[in-house]
């Protein structure tokens, strides 16, 4: 049985990054923790103990998720969940009970730092990232 912690982090795609900083850290008081090359186009903000993550649409990881945010497409990437400790195997084999497909895990930085991690789609197509760091 998988036990969630809290959401680790959350994915916003953007168009607009210099309105998205202002809004999140001079309005919202979040402050830049980890910026990647602007090639990448990422950068994770520390919103108490979790991330938000800012991907410009036009860099390397926004322009996997399609075109740049409207009223009709969403601006979500994906959101992750902080699960309690539990290894990979008892993830993994929780999910195939289930009949979730996945790719396997991959280390990613989150709110906790790097970490293994593994996408899954809930049943409308939204992206899930799921860690447990033991």
């Amino acid at each position: 049985m998988l036990e969630i912690a809290g959401i680790d982090h959350i994915v916003l795609r953007t168009s607009m990054l210099k309105e998205m900083l202002n809004f999140y850290c001079d309005v919202l008081g979040c402050r830049v923790e980890r910026e990647t090359s602007e090639e990448l186009g990422l950068i994770q903000l520390r919103a108490g103990t979790a991330l938000i993550d800012l991907v410009t649409v036009d860099g390397k990881l926004g322009r996997m998720g399609g075109g740049a945010p409207t009223e009709k497409n969403n601006n979500l990437d994906h959101f992750c969940l902080q699960l309690k400790p539990i290894s990979e195997e008892a993830i993994q084999r929780h999910l195939k009970l289930h009949d979730i497909e996945t790719d396997g895990f991959d280390k990613r930085y989150g709110a906790q730092g790097f970490g293994q991690s593994i996408y899954i789609q809930d049943p409308e197509g939204n992206t899930v990232e799921l860690r447990s760091q033991l």
